[in-house]
């Protein structure tokens, strides 16, 4: 099995193993969680990416970077959480981070 069920772009074991990972606590996950999962973080992935692609524009180009989906999030106000990941000098030390230890930043 792919980790891939339907018609989703996302492969749904690996986000079920990325939910388990997020606490001790969570211990069963039924079917259908991961696949809102995937839906939720398609979404998600969209609409980010659409704000990067209007900073993109503005700037008269045609290639997205990683300084343009960091001026989106910085700009969008729904995306504040992930201002520290993007922001500053750090921003390559954290996109390096396995989710779990994301987690642990988030938790401190």
């Amino acid at each position: 099995m792919s980790g891939r069920m339907g018609p989703h772009s996302l492969p749904l074991a690996r986000i079920k193993k990325i939910m388990k990972k997020s606490g001790d606590d969570v211990k069963m996950i039924s079917g259908e969680a991961p696949i809102v999962f995937s839906k939720a973080c398609e979404l998600f992935i969209q609409e980010l990416t659409k704000r990067s692609w209007m900073v993109t524009m503005q700037g008269k180009r045609r290639t997205l970077h990683k300084e343009d989906v960091a001026s989106a999030v910085i700009a969008t106000d729904i995306f504040d959480f992930l201002v520290n990941l993007v922001s500053d000098e750090s921003s390559n030390d954290n996109l390096a981070e396995t989710p779990s230890e994301e987690m642990e930043t988030f938790r401190s």
